[in-house]
């Protein structure tokens, strides 16, 4: 399987793409400010929501040691606190104030908008830090164009202040999000890459994420790693919050759409070798540094494929820089 990062180029003009579907979760009713989609009516199984061209699941179990509690999927909020830090350093705030982890960083939406979605990447069944996010109606079969991204409140107080379970993240730490799709329930071999954090970076801000390159897709699975974990387990909460999902509802508004990136990188970590396959065929040099700006190596790009030997790199970050042509275009990918 390939999972790959997408290195977009500076100067790429963009495409306006027609026929889509947003969902803005600013229809769904919730029963006051400050507060968030539940439904305990039937433990254990599937009480999730639609908006948009998605049908967004959520599991939540009421017979949890900690009381009702939610198992994992999605969620819709309207909670505005995002500045509440009490506890952590010392114990988890999760179990003083549980709406944290329903707590958009922004605390808003998209654009200032009341309502966004929060997604708690937990699989019920397998216990695995992945979650699926179904296409409905003509966005199925179709391209993906993309959503923002934002941690959450809980997230991002964990990895900026540390936790009982987590310590507070330093500047080799990274949090990612991955995005994969399925076509007729076979996972495809492509991802493309967020990360919530890195380089001492904590995202605070909606960021857009680009999923065309993903291709023609029935549904998505989102899924999260870390750098920090302990005995097989990530010790970052797993939540990350969610506006403005974009789908494509035929395939002719998307048919002669190329995604607007310089080249794809993978894998990500890497341990002794990474590939990069340029796309831009205007890009004429590469070169690899550390987060000190140190170069670690350069290369003339000479095909679309080149192969770079990791293997005597310290583990960390690294960025990635392509240029040529007055473009420039990079990516930052985690030496294991």
């Amino acid at each position: 399987m390939r999972t790959f990062t997408l290195l977009f180029s500076a100067l790429v003009l963009g495409t306006t793409v027609n026929a889509q579907t947003v969902a803005t979760f600013d229809d769904l009713t919730l029963h006051g400010s400050d507060t968030e989609y539940v439904n305990y009516t039937a433990p254990g199984t599937n009480t999730g929501f639609s908006d948009g061209l998605a049908y967004f699941p959520c599991v939540y179990d009421t017979s949890s040691t900690y009381g009702n509690s939610w198992a994992g999927g999605f969620a819709y909020s309207n909670w505005t606190d995002s500045t509440t830090v009490a506890g952590f350093g010392a114990d988890s705030v999760f179990y003083q104030d549980p709406s944290m982890e329903y707590t958009a960083k922004t605390g808003k939406g998209y654009g200032g908008s009341a309502n966004y979605a929060v997604a708690f990447c937990s699989n019920p069944v397998t216990y695995a830090y992945s979650i699926n996010l179904p296409l409905t109606g003509g966005a199925v079969g179709q391209p993906v164009r993309g959503f923002y991204v934002t941690n959450t409140c809980y997230a991002y107080s964990s990895m900026k202040y540390g936790d009982e379970f987590n310590t507070a993240f330093t500047d080799s730490s990274w949090f990612l999000l991955t995005v994969k799709g399925y076509v007729a329930g076979v996972l495809t071999t492509d991802s493309v890459n967020f990360y919530l954090a890195d380089s001492g970076n904590i995202v605070k801000t909606w960021e857009w994420v680009n999923l065309l390159p993903l291709g023609h897709v029935d549904s998505l699975q989102f899924s999260l790693s870390a750098s920090n974990n302990t005995g097989g387990y990530m010790d970052v909460p797993a939540f990350f919050a969610m506006d403005n999902f974009t789908t494509n509802e035929t395939d002719a508004s998307v048919k002669n759409v190329q995604p607007s990136y310089a080249a794809k990188v993978y894998p990500n970590p890497v341990i002794n070798t990474l590939y990069v396959d340029v796309t831009d065929n205007t890009m004429q040099q590469m070169q690899v540094m550390d987060m000190a700006g140190n170069v670690m190596c350069n290369y003339t790009i000479t095909g679309n494929h080149t192969e770079i030997n990791t293997a005597n790199f310290a583990a960390g970050m690294y960025v990635l820089q392509l240029s040529g042509n007055g473009k420039n275009a990079q990516t930052k990918f985690v030496k294991q």
